[in-house]
């Protein structure tokens, strides 16, 4: 049996792009004689639907084009298609509405339904909120082979890899009990730093211990601030890897079972190391968050500093050089190397420039508020209010243009609020906001390691905001590696204080850091959505009241 797998990259909510999407990778599949095609959790809709799945008529429109679709593909060919189906005891039993679906088609009809048993509630999913659990392990036959059908987080509950179990259910174990032939799991499972090599550790156990083959099957593509990297494997019951699909990209290829095991048609796609994989998650991010937003050119403050130097390759790389638009805004406050550096990295990349200098407006503001700060030091205020003038410019060319602006601030500084909120915040997507100072360091560096992208002076000069004569970030903040090694323990840990200086960090500094991170949330809830790439994120995951007094 030939089992193409589509590795597919769906906009939320365009039902019939994604339904054409499908279509055309069933029909290609066809032609080189696949019986099975699988495809993605939701890929009918794209995931994370999120509250478009309270709307009755994208429910009805959603099951129209599955119908459509069935009655569309080649007659050969079976299909397991991803989708939300209603529930019908819904109203009489007070369940939820729906359930997280496949639809199984075979000769142009919707022969099997079968519904996600385990729905996380964790971190960005939620959803408990939309759909009810289904009770029986799912399976079907497709000449004479009985397969498993698992969705998503059904895969991820085996007690011996994780330590521990999260849901009473183990729909593998289930299934294997049932002896089935292979099961496969279609999944939309986000990207984060080193998680495929978790996932393959992980579907290697199951394999293993279950003696079951798995086909996994991931989507790829971004939606708002999830990316997804695909990455679709095959492990067969011994736990070896058959085959790997690519990373960060749209791809389809098959697999042959042959009654005991899989065999690969290809090589295994070579699985990305950290900073490849981090860089090209990134641009797929920006990439997919204009072409789904309707953006074709981008804009971006270029101070000279590393942070706008790594965004501006992204940017770059994601939507071509020629439709980036970086802007100089130099200060009396700026150095002369933050102007030459800027320049030199707009050279490497390519991408157009333009200066406006904030000097006159600066002074404007100063008169303008010169009798109330009367008397008063310059500070804080002050140097936001440069902050602000730049972040005013950056929106109203934005809107002239219609450029999507993307901001240049990265997690460590939106960790502690060392950002400003109408400033720099402004913008229409975070590029990398969930990637700490260090990692972005270490990004820069390997994009560096054939030809110089990054100018090297960008990357050797201390990091500063250039508000005030002699600036460097360490005025404000410890040693970045010591600030990030405090927010992984604390932000995604969840070590206490007392834990985190029991590990060397002096208990000054980490009271000075985690009352940063409090006070700081304010801005945070009004920051543009930051590409996810860290187990826990300052996005849909993160959930902190802004009004609170403990610790």
């Amino acid at each position: 049996m030939k089992i193409a797998i589509a590795q597919l990259n769906p906009t939320i909510g365009d039902l019939t792009a994604n339904t054409q999407a499908i279509l055309k990778v069933a029909q290609d599949a066809a032609q080189t004689g696949t019986q099975l095609l699988l495809t993605p959790e939701l890929s009918l809709c794209g995931y994370p639907p999120r509250d478009l799945l309270l709307k009755p008529e994208f429910i009805d429109a959603m099951r129209s084009k599955l119908d459509e679709l069935a009655t569309s593909f080649p007659p050969s060919l079976t299909a397991l298609i991803g989708f939300a189906e209603r529930n019908p005891n819904a109203e009489e039993k007070g369940e939820k509405p729906l359930y997280n679906s496949v639809a199984l088609i075979k000769n142009n009809h919707v022969k099997q339904i079968f519904h996600k048993r385990l729905l996380p509630t964790y971190d960005v999913f939620d959803e408990a909120r939309y759909f009810q659990p289904g009770n029986l392990p799912n399976h079907f036959t497709l000449d004479h082979v009985q397969i498993g059908v698992t969705i998503c987080e059904d895969l991820w509950n085996d007690e011996e890899f994780w330590g521990k179990r999260a849901y009473d259910v183990n729909p593998i174990a289930d299934l294997a009990a049932l002896n089935v032939d292979f099961t496969v799991n279609l999944s939309a499972s986000p990207y984060t730093m080193g998680k495929q090599t978790v996932r393959e550790q992980m579907l290697q156990h199951t394999a293993t211990r279950f003696n079951q083959p798995i086909i996994y099957v991931n989507q790829v593509g971004a939606n708002d601030d999830l990316i997804f990297d695909g990455g679709s494997c095959v492990v067969n019951k011994d736990g070896t890897l058959c085959d790997r699909l690519p990373q960060m990209q749209e791809y389809s290829r098959g697999v042959v079972w042959d009654e005991q095991t899989f065999t690969a048609v290809a090589t295994p796609a070579v699985r990305l190391d950290e900073s490849a994989e981090l860089y090209a998650a990134l641009v797929l991010g920006v990439k997919d968050y204009a072409r789904k937003c309707g953006f074709k050119q981008a804009l971006l403050g270029l101070s000279g500093g590393i942070d706008s130097a790594i965004v501006a390759a992204i940017a770059a790389e994601a939507l071509g050089a020629e439709n980036v638009l970086g802007i100089l805004m130099p200060s009396p406050y700026s150095s002369d190397h933050s102007i030459t550096d800027a320049v030199a990295l707009a050279a490497n990349l390519g991408i157009k420039t333009q200066t406006v200098p904030i000097a006159p407006m600066m002074q404007s503001f100063d008169s303008s508020l010169a009798e109330m700060f009367v008397g008063t030091e310059f500070g804080v205020a002050e140097e936001n209010l440069q902050s602000r003038i730049r972040g005013t410019l950056l929106m109203g060319i934005a809107n002239k243009f219609n450029y999507l602006l993307i901001t240049t601030g990265n997690k460590s500084e939106m960790a502690v609020g060392y950002c400003t909120l109408y400033g720099d915040m402004n913008g229409g997507l975070a590029a990398i906001a969930d990637v700490p100072k260090t990692k972005i360091f270490a990004l820069c560096k390997w994009l560096n390691r054939t030809i110089e992208v990054i100018p090297t002076n960008i990357i050797t000069k201390p990091p500063s905001a250039e508000l005030k004569p002699g600036q460097v970030d360490q005025d404000s903040l410890p040693e970045y590696e010591v600030l990030d090694d405090i927010l992984e323990r604390f932000v995604q840990n969840h070590e206490s204080p007392q834990q985190i200086i029991a590990a060397g960090h002096d208990r000054p500094t980490v009271e000075k850091v985690l009352r940063l991170i409090k006070i700081a949330e304010f801005k945070r809830r009004q920051a543009a959505p930051g590409l996810k790439v860290t187990d826990l994120a300052f996005g849909t995951g993160w959930r902190m009241p802004i009004a609170q007094r403990w610790g």
